[in-house]
């Protein structure tokens, strides 16, 4: 079993790739194959497994979710941290905040367009902590 701890920076509401700091750590660990658990230790970001190869997709995703989930709703009573917390609580609600991967022969078993994302629900610059367990 190895535990690590990673500080991502985010800007504004984009989506971060997390593959190859997931490999680094695996690689630092002395485990070849087992389950790599990525956990985001926040609640207006969030972690998903998504198409890596058209960012397009990433693009619609990131509209589609503004068009369900919007800034400003009058029903909102948490609004004193601004304009996109309360969105951004509701996005992480509706996605995940671990997600769990195998890996094989110390390489992660994504598939081919695959990758793991660090999802920004808020504007502005942000400090996000990542925990990974992995275990056999």
């Amino acid at each position: 079993m190895a535990i690590y701890q990673l500080s991502i920076s985010t800007a504004d509401q984009n989506f971060t790739c997390l593959d190859q700091k997931l490999q680094g750590c695996i690689e630092k660990s002395d485990l070849s194959s087992g389950l790599c658990t990525v956990f985001i230790r926040h609640t207006s970001a969030s972690l998903l497994i998504q198409e890596n190869a058209d960012p397009a997709v990433r693009r619609d995703l990131h509209h589609w979710f503004g068009r369900l989930v919007k800034e400003g709703d009058s029903l909102y009573t948490h609004t004193s941290e601004g304009l996109d917390d309360m969105p951004g609580h509701i996005k992480c609600a509706l996605t995940a905040t671990s997600v769990s991967i195998p890996f094989v022969e110390g390489r992660l078993c994504l598939g081919t367009w695959q990758s793991v994302y660090l999802w920004e629900h808020r504007y502005g610059r942000q400090q996000r902590q990542i925990v990974v367990h992995l275990g056999e």
